[in-house]
């Protein structure tokens, strides 16, 4: 007989619980059990057989998979819930029948293009590090910035002992202590675009996500959503180097 077990974090992100990463913390934290015992980090189900439970609430495999793209608004937090009471993006997606994630961060204090999604292995194919799916921001900061600013930002910047990844840096605007900057990263750190700029003696001021990948935020009104098309779920996998061009 054939064995349909799987690996407890990859059944959860399936199911659209969390990110692999976030499930293991969930079976750390003693969150979930599996047939009425608790689990631990290590553990197979079988999705047909096995009962898994997240704090007392029963998880089944995702029928439906989404993928969305909310226009994030400064002042909401990227997780699913926050015990500090502050504001989840998941509350902007509340109408949709599916337990639904975030995609990588977006700082409080930032805005713009944001995945959610219920498909683990796509999550996975966005958020690995062996993965440099480009995304775009645009960013003002409180002063006039000069080439060699710039440059550096382009070059890369010395961060906790090691250089950031070469980024696309453009100048959009420039005025007396005002500067608006395009810039294109393919790795994704912690406040990675405002540390950076720290480094340099810029502040950041306001800094808006404007694209991930191929899939843009246009005209999407701030706080609200739309879903991916199958063309811009594809792109972002093949970017993400999960699956080949159908193309090639």
């Amino acid at each position: 007989m054939p064995d349909n077990k799987m690996r407890l974090q990859k059944f959860l992100s399936e199911a659209g619980v969390a990110s692999r990463r976030k499930s293991e913390e969930l079976i750390a934290q003693g969150l979930v059990r599996v047939n009425n015992r608790t689990a631990k980090i290590g553990d197979s189900v079988d999705p047909k057989k096995d009962t898994v439970t997240v704090s007392g609430k029963r998880v089944n495999k995702a029928k439906n998979l989404y993928y969305i793209l909310l226009n994030k608004p400064r002042g909401y937090v990227t997780t699913t819930d926050d015990d500090l009471g502050r504001k989840c993006v998941t509350e902007l997606v509340s109408d949709i029948k599916a337990r639904i994630y975030p995609v990588g961060r977006l700082d409080r204090v930032s805005e713009g293009a944001l995945l959610l999604t219920n498909d683990g292995n796509f999550a996975n194919a966005m958020m690995h590090p062996s993965h440099h799916v480009p995304k775009t921001y645009r960013v003002t900061v409180r002063s006039e910035i000069m080439k060699s600013q710039a440059e550096k930002l382009a070059s890369g910047i010395e961060l906790d002992g090691r250089m950031t990844a070469p980024a696309e840096v453009n100048i959009i605007d420039k005025a007396e202590g005002r500067s608006v900057v395009e810039i294109v990263l393919y790795e994704g750190r912690n406040r990675q675009i405002r540390r950076m700029c720290e480094a340099i003696g810029l502040e950041v001021s306001r800094l808006k996500r404007t694209a991930i990948g191929n899939v843009r935020l246009g005209t999407l009104p701030v706080g609200k959503y739309r879903e991916l098309t199958e063309k811009e779920v594809h792109s972002l996998l093949v970017l993400s180097g999960a699956v080949k061009d159908k193309t090639e």
